[in-house]
């Protein structure tokens, strides 16, 4: 999982490249990939690709015409099953439908971002993963996260 990549190229570049060592067979983005040419990077990723809509999206219209490479277009809400768990992706810019989606009770995990901060915690029976920011820019630390739905534990990792 990764979010708010921010067209830092360099840093999409690092976390492509630590998901295909890690063969990570689907990365979720939580929004904020910005531009179109920030998917370029993502070619080269070996495992499924899916991503919603951010706050900074600057051109939607080539953004999903680029992601018809991928087999997917952006969203405001995903909602997936894998593994058997049922897993929702959520930018977060708005708190209180953040916090319907996490209650609803409909998820075992709820993937957001938009505050840049990593956390992973665990609100009644569902996981809420905040990769935190894969640019780096406001806090100056480049994160993803890592979810094994078999252990319902995530990890989030700093990039080098």
């Amino acid at each position: 999982m990764m979010a708010d990549s921010h067209d830092n190229i360099k840093a999409v570049e690092k976390a492509v490249e630590f998901f295909n060592k890690n063969e990570v067979d689907l990365v979720l983005h939580a929004g904020d990939i910005v531009s179109p040419f920030t998917l370029e990077p993502f070619k080269k990723l070996r495992g499924e690709f899916k991503a919603v809509y951010g706050n900074n999206e600057g051109d939607k219209f080539n953004l999903n015409r680029k992601l018809k490479d991928f087999d997917t277009e952006l969203t405001d809400l995903l909602e997936i099953t894998y593994g058997e768990k049922r897993i929702a992706v959520y930018h977060g810019q708005n708190p209180s439908i953040l916090d319907s989606i996490v209650k609803s009770g409909k998820y075992d995990v709820v993937v957001t971002a938009h505050t840049h901060t990593p956390e992973v915690t665990l609100e009644e029976n569902t996981l809420v993963v905040n990769p935190g920011e894969t640019c780096g820019y406001l806090t100056g630390v480049k994160t993803v996260a890592l979810l094994d739905v078999a252990e319902m534990k995530a990890e989030i990792v700093e990039l080098e």
